[in-house]
């Protein structure tokens, strides 16, 4: 073609230099999504979108200055092609970028509708008159070898009109946004409108679609980025909520495989240089694409697609073999837990809380496969602690879903029951009787433990009220509370509150305690059980013989009754030495004035046995099963008239 100097130009001083850096710049964006971890979201997606609008509209702008360059030579149509996928192009981004701003703001349909109105009707508006203006030759047309622009600022009107929409939204929703990503997204498109400003006060064309990159590397970069932990080659935790919400979404199936490392959890030590090499490896070794997310200091998760890994099971394996072969070098203690996702458990994006779940349950240094029962277990912890959470939110002191047991102590000097153990039940809606060992440790986790004690203590005090008004003899029912509930400063105040509102006598109510070996623990409870003595109420010690027992501290606090553990009993049993070492300590306890009660009794050899080895008192299955308080009256006896 021979190349025309007569034309009348519509657009002046172009280089195609700034459209090519853009392309050039949009294909690393693209390489960089590739290669990094994104989560496929729907705000992702409409980033991709605007990449394509932005290499199109730039492509556009290439082929269309070069084609005016021969104008009377080459067929018009592929000019106003070239022009007119610039133009759209451009305009699609800036309504796309509409849309994706409504998410970080979140808008919802209805809220944003009016929004999305008035942009539609601005991208078809805006590509109709372009369209037109070239049909009917009141906008840009080509008359033989000249080209007439129609209004110039036709471009520039269509831009301002998209940026004022996300900047409104941005402006008047901002407190529905973090401000650094707010301001990032505003000083951007400042920036973009400036260099456009200055580059048309010089008849300048050549940085048009710059103008619109600058935007999307804001979002890019403070949204959509996910650094590596260079050292390991994981992204971290929110990533992995990210890749949670997104298969939750699409309905996928994925493996994930966790580590645990108690050694480094809380620490803020960095992994040995051998893991890290052997946790890097995990990721491309034994699996294809795999991601492997840094939960916290001392726990990975490895997540495996088992579509492009439909050998995952053999690669599990391997791992495990290389991972066992290796272990020598470092020799750190672990906890590894292999499972697929669950929709129920996605829901909730729980998969960290169930993992921790699981592992409270294994030994040191082994492996958990999870299944459907693993699965059904944690399902019921998780809705447990929502009944208790919810027990603690309510604050009824006679919620039912707390129900109080007993278990009738037999006093060795009367030979009757006159006190009893009050033991916690729980009967939920969904799942009906749970047991201490289920809900008791769950809620002592998760902070509810008192709220629980609390009701158990009212409800006691309400039945000895109404026993001792019906002319029972009551000599006392204790109540088990933990060590950490009596470091409350408020403990004492709490518990006077409750049985000064009841109104019964003080001396009706023992508090049972665990030993603790903490030296601040130790203060407090020394503290509270002397406070708590002064207004009459009894102390146990229980579960004396389970642990390490350290008789100077027994001897600190104040208690009134030891409770031996049924260990204790077993162990006479079978080992007339340990029946010798009981007696005598049984013994010293009872000389300086400390009541014994043997729990665990269930025949008559366990109880004469325990009534030789100075036994106050008696408390086992041989005399009765835990019951509903309501039938203690069945084993107290009515005081004589």
């Amino acid at each position: 073609m021979e190349r025309l100097n007569d034309v009348v130009y519509y657009y002046e001083n172009y280089t195609p230099v700034g459209d090519i850096v853009v392309l050039a710049t949009c294909l690393v964006f693209l390489i960089l999504m590739k290669v990094a971890y994104n989560v496929r979201s729907k705000n992702y997606s409409l980033l991709q979108g605007m990449i394509v609008c932005l290499m199109a509209g730039a492509v556009g702008s290439i082929v269309y200055h070069m084609l005016t360059n021969y104008v009377g030579t080459v067929d018009s149509i592929y000019i106003y092609i070239s022009r007119g996928t610039q133009h759209i192009a451009f305009f699609i981004y800036l309504y796309l970028y509409v849309f994706y701003v409504m998410e970080p703001l979140q808008l919802d349909y209805v809220t944003g509708r009016k929004y999305i109105l008035v942009s539609t009707i601005g991208l078809i508006g805006f590509s109709l008159y372009d369209i037109l203006g070239t049909v009917f030759r009141f906008g840009f047309y080509i008359d033989g070898k000249t080209i007439h622009s129609g209004f110039s600022f036709f471009f520039a009107i269509a831009y301002v009109f998209f940026v004022g929409i996300i900047a409104f939204l941005l402006l008047y929703y901002k407190g529905r946004m973090v401000k650094q990503i707010l301001y990032a997204i505003l000083g951007s498109f400042l920036i973009s409108m400036t260099v456009m400003g200055v580059q048309g006060s010089h008849n300048q064309v050549s940085f048009t679609a710059s103008c619109f990159l600058f935007p999307v590397i804001t979002l890019l970069y403070m949204i959509h980025s996910n650094p590596y932990n260079i050292e390991i080659g994981a992204v971290n935790v929110t990533a992995f909520e990210d890749m949670i919400t997104y298969i939750n979404n699409k309905q996928k199936t994925m493996i994930l495989m966790s580590l645990y490392m108690p050694e480094f959890e809380g620490t803020g030590k960095h992994y040995p240089k051998e893991v890290q090499e052997l946790i890097r490896g995990f990721t491309h070794r034994f699996f294809k694409n795999a991601v492997l997310f840094q939960i916290s200091s001392g726990r990975m998760i490895l997540s495996v697609d088992p579509k492009k890994n439909p050998d995952y099971k053999l690669g599990a394996d391997e791992m495990l073999e290389h991972f066992y072969a290796e272990y020598p070098r470092f020799h750190l203690d672990y906890k590894i837990v292999f499972m697929k996702t669950y929709d129920e458990i996605s829901e909730k994006h729980d998969y960290i809380k169930m993992i921790m779940f699981l592992e409270r349950k294994m030994d040191l240094n082994t492996v958990c496969i999870v299944g459907e029962k693993e699965v059904a277990d944690f399902n019921k912890m998780n809705y447990v602690l929502s009944q208790i959470e919810d027990i603690k939110k309510q604050g009824n002191l006679n919620d039912p879903r707390v129900e109080v047991y007993c278990q009738p102590v037999l006093n060795i000097a009367t030979g009757k029951y006159d006190t009893a153990e009050a033991l916690m039940r729980m009967r939920l809606p969904d799942t009906g009787m749970v047991f201490p060992d289920v809900f008791i440790p769950i809620a002592e986790e998760h902070g509810c433990i008192h709220a629980l004690s609390r009701i158990i203590l009212f409800k006691t005090c309400i039945r000895i009220k109404k026993l001792m008004g019906q002319g029972y003899n009551v000599q006392r029912i204790s109540v088990n509370f933990s060590v950490g509930e009596l470091k409350d400063p408020g403990f004492c105040d709490d518990i006077n509150g409750i049985i000064n509102d009841v109104g019964i006598p003080h001396d009706k109510i023992a508090i049972e305690i665990t030993e603790s070996q903490n030296e601040s623990e130790f203060m407090a409870v020394k503290n509270r059980i002397e406070e708590l003595k002064g207004d009459g109420i009894k102390f146990y010690l229980d579960d004396f013989g389970t642990g390490y027992s350290n008789f100077e501290r027994i001897m600190e606090l104040p208690f009134d009754i030891i409770k031996f553990d049924r260990s204790l009993v077993i162990a006479c049993g079978s080992d007339e030495k340990s029946e010798k070492m009981v007696t005598h300590l049984a013994r010293m306890f009872s000389a300086m004035d400390y009541s014994v009660l043997y729990e665990g009794v269930e025949t008559e050899q366990d109880e004469q046995k325990c009534i030789r080895m100075s036994a106050r008192y008696l408390q086992g299955y041989k005399y009765s099963k835990p019951i509903p308080m309501e039938e203690l009256s069945n084993w107290f006896e009515k005081s004589a008239s």
